[in-house]
């Protein structure tokens, strides 16, 4: 029963959640031909924020690098704005997977920043 409603509240969230226009025709369908709830590059950045949450305190790239990993995403978009030129589902997968991972790592590295900063800010308040 709990899976039920966990289910039920995913289909419901995700797509705000992620701000996902939910075409099917750019989403993953189950083997009953139920589209999954948010769209291919939706997808990808929730597996991208997934991995990055669990493998950051093993290694993570610099913010160089993860800066890097939001290119593909944005060319990919770019592209298809500016021209007729329409990406398929599994290049929508690999990009939002690489935004998803590199924005995630962004967001905790300026994290630790931001505490790294503002302890030493805190001390220097103190006069330690």
């Amino acid at each position: 029963m709990p899976l039920i409603k966990l289910r039920r509240w995913l289909w419901r969230w995700l797509p705000v959640i992620f701000g996902c226009h939910c075409r099917p025709d750019r989403s993953f369908h189950f083997r009953d031909g139920t589209p999954f709830p948010i769209c291919a590059r939706c997808t990808g950045e929730l597996g991208g924020i997934l991995t990055a949450a669990a493998t950051y305190w093993l290694g993570h790239p610099t913010a160089a690098v993860a800066a890097v990993l939001l290119i593909p995403m944005l060319a990919d978009g770019f592209a298809q704005l500016c021209t007729p030129y329409e990406s398929g589902n599994y290049r929508r997968l690999v990009t939002g997977l690489l935004f998803g991972y590199g924005l995630t790592v962004l967001l905790l590295l300026s994290l630790g920043w931001t505490y790294r900063w503002g302890f030493a800010f805190g001390l220097r308040l103190l006069g330690r």
